[in-house]
């Protein structure tokens, strides 16, 4: 073993331990390594279910380099109960190689449990994992207030807050997506927690458009999702969540009823914690929005203080991380609920 693989052996199992806490509480969906920020950028490892995910940053491979054959090894060590393990390498030519193969076992988990919310997995649908283990608390946030809400999930992907939503009760969500694929999951989650069908409906499409029809329509909803990518563009309009998240705010902010919420996600890594309070702060100022609450990263997603040896690239506070996740509230002054609209 030469002092590179050593080295790797020494931070990954460190990380290991820090999280074996959760995993002996039953926890199956973590982020188990943070290489951007414990100790090695080539490498993000996450457990889904039974299934291993090694997420490999690499660009250029050395002779020397540690390969993802010995990192399954360890793992498989470490957590003996793994069935399979997935190896995706996000600069790969090939996109086969990008959505990920396995290296050992056979079938990957098509589904997680999340404090007893049954999600729909598909490890080889896109770059990722098709579940963001970031936005977790969120969850919870979702599960604990939309009892009998009316919800709108916009830029849903493959739509877990919008089942997260629904098993807390909420009476209906609209998932907006330009991927009718991405969105196919959320239904297959609907079933696994025996939720109707009936109360999730989709859009498929445009935000911009999405978003435009909508108001034509004078719809309200109790909380709206706005949960971007960092930047897309469609002929319809932009995303740029460095540049313009105001923009995005103010186009979704009509459409929210009196007392209900606005749930930011921003995941702008250059884009610090501050800058974006401030600009929020400044959106709050006639005070007809407020901010209710910040929603923190867990600690697995991002590391430990006995685990992290690199700053985030740009200062994050009042944040834990430079996904920041806002939840406010907003005052019509109309004050029109979503309950007088289906009066009217």
């Amino acid at each position: 073993m030469n002092s590179e693989e050593k080295h790797l052996h020494s931070i990954l199992f460190r990380a290991y331990q820090n999280r074996s806490r959760l995993l002996n509480e039953g926890k199956t969906a973590l982020r188990l390594f943070n290489g951007f920020l414990e100790g090695d950028s080539r490498w993000v490892i996450e457990l889904f279910g039974k299934t291993l995910v090694i997420n490999d940053y690499i660009k250029e491979e050395t002779s020397d380099s540690p390969d993802a054959g010995e990192i399954s090894d360890l793992y498989r060590e470490w957590i003996p109960w793994l069935d399979s393990v997935f190896y995706k390498r996000r600069y790969a030519s090939q996109l086969e190689d990008k959505r990920g193969n396995i290296i050992h076992g056979n079938k990957p988990t098509t589904e997680i449990i999340e404090i007893g919310i049954r999600y729909a997995l598909n490890l080889t649908i896109n770059q990722d994992s098709s579940f963001y283990l970031d936005t977790r608390y969120l969850r919870s946030w979702l599960l604990e207030n939309m009892v009998g809400k009316t919800v709108l999930n916009t830029f849903a992907y493959t739509g877990s807050l919008g089942i997260a939503a629904l098993a807390g009760g909420a009476e209906q969500v609209i998932q907006v997506d330009l991927n009718r694929r991405f969105l196919d999951l959320s239904k297959i989650s609907c079933t696994l927690n025996n939720i109707p069908l009936d109360k999730m409906k989709f859009m498929v499409g445009d935000f911009y458009r999405a978003i435009g029809s909508l108001k034509k329509n004078q719809k309200l909803f109790d909380c709206v999702i706005l949960d971007p990518p960092y930047f897309s563009s469609t002929d319809a309009g932009r995303v740029d969540l460095v540049n313009q998240s105001a923009r995005l705010i103010n186009k979704v902010k009509p459409l929210i009823a009196h007392q209900g919420w606005l749930v930011l996600v921003n995941n702008a890594l250059f884009l610090s914690g501050q800058v974006f309070i401030e600009m929020l702060e400044e959106l709050c100022a006639d005070r007809y929005m407020g901010i209710e609450t910040i929603i923190p990263v867990p600690q697995d997603v991002i590391g430990y203080r006995d685990t992290i040896v690199s700053e985030q690239p740009t200062p994050v506070a009042p944040f834990n991380h430079s996904t920041k996740i806002v939840v406010l509230r907003i005052k019509r002054k109309d004050e029109k609920t979503v309950q007088e609209q289906k009066r009217s």
